[in-house]
C-alpha cells in the first residue's frame, strides 16, 4: 500500500497533505513528495497527516529525515494531526519537529492576515487523492 499526496503553497506557507499509510513501500514515494516540494514555494512546510491512516517506523524515520531535507534548503517542517496511535516522530539528530493537534492549529501559528488564509494559492497534487479528504477541508 502507499499514499496519495497534495501539495499546496499559500504565500510563504506550504502544506503537504499525506493520505493512505506510510509504511517501507511508500517511504520512497513520501520522499520523492518532499524533493517535490523543496522545489516549489518557501518558508515552513506543514506535513498535513489527517488523511493518513497510520505510519510505521520507517515512515517516522522518513519524516525525520525530511526535516533534514528541509532544512538544508533553509525550510523547516512541522506536523499537523499525528496519527492516532500516538506514536510520536523522535527529531533526536534533525531540526526540531513542532506538532500540532490539526490543520487548522498549524495554520493559526502561521496567520498573517487575523486568522485569515491567504488567497493566492498554487496546488499540485497525484492522481489518486482521494476526494473524502477534499471534502473534510
Amino acid at each position: 500500500m502507499t499514499i496519495e499526496w497534495r501539495y499546496t503553497v499559500e504565500q510563504d506557507l506550504g502544506i503537504l497533505s499525506v493520505a493512505g499509510f506510510l509504511g517501507p513501500d511508500a517511504v520512497r514515494r513520501f520522499s520523492g513528495a518532499v524533493g517535490w516540494v523543496v522545489g516549489r514555494g518557501s518558508g515552513p512546510v506543514i506535513v498535513d497527516l489527517t488523511g493518513l491512516r497510520g505510519w510505521s517506523t520507517e515512515g517516522r524515520l522518513a519524516i525525520t529525515e525530511a526535516a533534514q531535507h528541509l532544512a538544508a534548503a533553509g525550510r523547516s517542517l512541522e506536523l499537523a494531526a499525528i496519527p492516532a496511535d500516538g506514536t510520536a516522530v523522535s527529531d533526536r539528530g534533525s531540526p526540531p519537529i513542532p506538532v500540532h493537534a490539526d490543520l487548522p492549529h498549524a495554520l493559526a501559528a502561521h496567520s498573517t492576515r487575523h486568522g485569515e488564509r491567504p488567497d493566492d494559492r498554487n496546488e499540485w497534487r497525484t492522481p489518486g487523492w482521494p476526494s473524502v479528504v477534499d471534502a473534510g477541508e
